[in-house]
């Protein structure tokens, strides 16, 4: 028996697991374990330690610093739980030897439940009326008559005054103890996770508030084939006090009796109940006592913990998607350094113009009045004619909320009469452009500036740079994801901080033109940082090289160790600064460069200045080959951009709500959310359009972002329009035909089908084109 408590958790238990999880060696964890102790962030490890890590990347970098922080927190539990354990003097070699063989939080707790203290119960009131003798005896005496038995055990004192009250102590007893038993529990819980079904029912009396749900009225599915969107959706309807959700089996196994999951309890634990009426006393009393253990001990707390589980893995998933679409998005192609025309539409209240130059200064506003009431459509063309004159406007940037369409008619109309100005209209997404104006952010940029007339400066410098933009606004505004507000906020809030800082580093920050918001995404920097460079960049001037970083208040060794290699300055004194060579390299390329018997600026840049020379001759004890490869590519290619090139779609003219939509139509739009379930595409028409995930390909879709990501330009055809619930199907099979589907049909893949029109592909309509209606019904934005 153990007598003494540990101190510490064991580190090197951690890496081991890591390493196995990573498929990696220990000693590459080690080293990035220590890495991230020291301060290091992840985009800089991927950079330029690839020597200390072995070269992992940034994904695997990602996910070992997450399971890190589990890894501890399981560690920080068991060593806790092993302490309470040996103060209680009840730790046993073989109860160690469990604990530390736990590999999850709940293998863990459930270890740790005889010994947790619980507050009174009803097993621990009888146990103090003497009955877990009684208990002992019924399980131990095969041919007892438990009835007979507990008549030696009555106790008026503890109100057991008959053997009825007696045998009900000792159900209660026994039913605590197997609910505690470890191994029952994970046996239980793999049984239910692979046979289980979660069932959803209407609340009596909800179904017209919760019209929104009726998919879900009476619905039933295998907890191992519930996507998390669906898994979102049926708990948001409990949340909102319309659905009922509980855990069986099948059907048929739950109609059985005895069920199946009393029998299996008895089975596991050999107690031999019997059922029906030949059962014999003891056989009775024992089935009694596993239906007991299910329905009140067992059932309840895996309906939580399994409906928890559920919820938590559904969690995860949409917070990886909207992760994903969020990438997607920041590393949208930019329009780059052009003089914009920014239209924030409306009707009522005016368009809201504003002018920007390359530099995204800017540097003039505007409200025009072109619809109801005042209709000024020619003094609005006259204002936007002068304001891309004035300015030397080539883009101009309109928001695709209410009125787009409107204004971009507008617009081409306008363009028409300026054939050779060389001016180009694109819509742009305003999604948390509003959130932008108001935010305090935005009222320090332009304090005299109103907030109606900032949506249309961020809407005209997202187009020319949707990273820097972006980053202003709050993940969750920017629209990308699903059920974004169901799920646990500070791991969606991590989840995204950590895309922002990988986008942000991967493309690089010039830091003199750089505001103080992206700044703070630099590795290294954070936003007191930040305002100290953009104030000293004020006050003293532009950085002519990165070592007058330095001179940055609080902006320290480590921080520019961290920040100096994704900061860059463009036109200063040293070439190599408006690279990603990071200056403790510098070095390095004064090698290079007297090997080749010239300077820095008249190889930089050059495709074939390296040509013949091998990057294993420039490595040394600090920087090894793949440091000395990332230098040759930086040297050829300065400070490249890994977004793509920019490109627009085009909406068709005559497209403009959703009443004109015909099915059959082909229609060019973008991405604007990817779904586990399919695509969002903006085709123009105020209302994005679904393509079913089974609509993405001819090919077989495991995964949506497969095929398309947000910011992406596509092809579609129209399938089924459905006006007044404002929802479209769209295919990107072009060749598909569409057909009238029954009413109420319902699909292999589970959903029923209200109405629309399916693909006469029989593999397409197995998946689930007749999933459309259902998956509109599931997303929630």
């Amino acid at each position: 028996m153990m007598e003494t408590t540990l101190e510490t958790i064991d580190e090197n238990r951690i890496i081991e697991q890591l390493a196995t999880e990573l498929n990696v060696r220990p000693q590459q964890v080690a080293a990035t374990v220590e890495l991230l102790n020291d301060g290091a962030t992840v985009p800089f490890i991927a950079r330029y330690r690839k020597e200390v890590t072995g070269g992992l990347d940034d994904t695997v970098l990602r996910h070992l610093e997450v399971r890190l922080v589990y890894l501890r927190e399981l560690e920080a539990r068991r060593l806790a739980i092993i302490n309470s354990i040996v103060e209680q003097g009840k730790m046993t070699d073989e109860l160690m030897a469990q604990i530390q063989a736990a590999d999850s939080k709940q293998r863990l707790e459930d270890l740790y439940a005889p010994y947790k203290p619980k507050r009174r119960t009803r097993a621990q009131i009888a146990k103090e009326a003497g009955l877990e003798p009684l208990a002992d005896e019924i399980l131990n005496t095969p041919e007892c008559d438990p009835l007979v038995l507990a008549a030696n055990y009555l106790n008026p004192e503890h109100k057991i005054e008959d053997a009825k009250t007696a045998l009900d102590g000792a159900r209660d007893i026994l039913a605590e103890r197997f609910s505690e038993n470890a191994d029952l529990l994970a046996d239980m819980r793999d049984y239910l996770q692979k046979s289980g079904y979660l069932y959803s029912k209407v609340i009596e009396g909800k179904e017209q508030e919760g019209d929104n749900f009726r998919d879900w009225f009476d619905f039933s599915e295998t907890i191992r084939t519930l996507p998390s969107h669906r898994i979102l959706a049926l708990l948001r309807g409990r949340t909102q006090g319309v659905l009922d959700l509980r855990i069986g089996l099948d059907p048929e196994q739950d109609a059985l009796t005895p069920h199946p999951c009393i029998e299996r309890i008895s089975n596991f634990l050999e107690l031999k109940a019997e059922y029906g009426v030949e059962a014999s006393p003891r056989g009775k009393w024992l089935g009694e006592l596993s239906r007991w253990t299910w329905r009140v001990k067992l059932l309840p707390s895996f309906e939580t913990e399994i409906i928890t589980q559920l919820r938590e893995k559904a969690e995860e998933e949409a917070i990886s998607v909207f992760a994903a679409n969020l990438k997607d998005l920041l590393l949208a192609a930019p329009a780059g350094p052009k003089a914009v025309l920014g239209l924030d539409p409306g009707i009522r209240t005016g368009v809201k113009v504003a002018a920007i130059d390359a530099t995204g200064k800017l540097l003039e506003t505007a409200t025009i009045y072109p619809f109801e009431p005042r209709r000024d459509v020619a003094g609005s063309i006259n204002t936007l004619l002068a304001l891309i004159a004035k300015h030397q406007i080539e883009l101009i940037a309109i928001g695709n909320g209410t009125a787009s369409r409107e204004t971009e008619k507008l617009v081409g109309d306008l363009l028409k009469s300026i054939p050779d100005a060389g001016v180009k209209k694109i819509v742009v997404s305003e999604a948390g452009a509003s959130v932008y104006s108001a935010s305090e952010l935005a009222a320090k940029e332009f304090p005299e500036l109103d907030v109606s007339l900032r949506g249309a400066v961020s809407i005209a410098r997202r187009l020319q740079d949707p990273l820097a933009e972006l980053v202003k606004i709050e993940p969750k505004a920017i629209g990308v994801g699903q059920y974004q507000h169901d799920v646990n906020q500070r791991e969606l809030a991590r989840s995204l901080d950590a895309v922002i800082e990988d986008c942000v580093n991967a493309v690089g920050v010039d830091v003199n033109t750089a505001s103080a918001a992206l700044l703070s995404r630099v590795s290294g920097l954070n936003q007191s940082l930040a305002q100290n460079i953009v104030n000293h960049r004020d006050l003293h001037g532009r950085f002519n090289n990165r070592k007058a970083l330095m001179d940055v208040s609080r902006f320290g060794a480590k921080a520019f160790e961290q920040a100096a290699g994704f900061l860059r300055i463009n036109g200063g004194d040293n070439p190599l600064d408006s690279s990603a060579v990071h200056p403790e390299a510098y070095p390095v390329v004064e090698r290079i460069v007297s090997k080749l018997q010239q300077d820095v600026k008249s190889i930089i840049g050059q495709k074939d200045a390296l040509k013949g020379l091998s990057p294993a001759d420039f490595t040394d004890e600090k920087f090894g080959i793949p440091t000395v490869r990332d230098i040759f590519s930086e040297i050829e290619k300065p400070g490249r951009d890994p977004r793509p090139e920019f490109k627009t779609a085009t909406f068709k003219e005559g497209v403009e709500t959703i009443d004109d939509l015909v099915v059959g139509m082909i229609l060019e739009g973008v991405v604007t959310n990817v779904a586990n379930f399919g695509a969002f595409v903006d085709i123009g028409v105020h209302q994005d359009g679904l393509v079913h995930i089974s609509a993405l390909s001819d090919t077989f879709v495991k995964d949506p972002r497969d095929v398309v990501r947000v910011g992406q330009t596509v092809k579609v055809k129209v399938q089924e329009v459905d006006a007044p619930r404002k929802r479209i199907g769209l295919t990107m099979r072009l060749n598909d035909e569409s057909i009238p589907v029954k009413r109420g049909e319902v699909r292999r893949d589970g959903s029923s089908r209200h109405d629309g029109r399916i693909r006469r592909d029989a593999n397409a309509s197995s998946q689930g084109m007749g999933a459309m209606a259902a998956a509109f019904a599931k997303l929630k934005r």
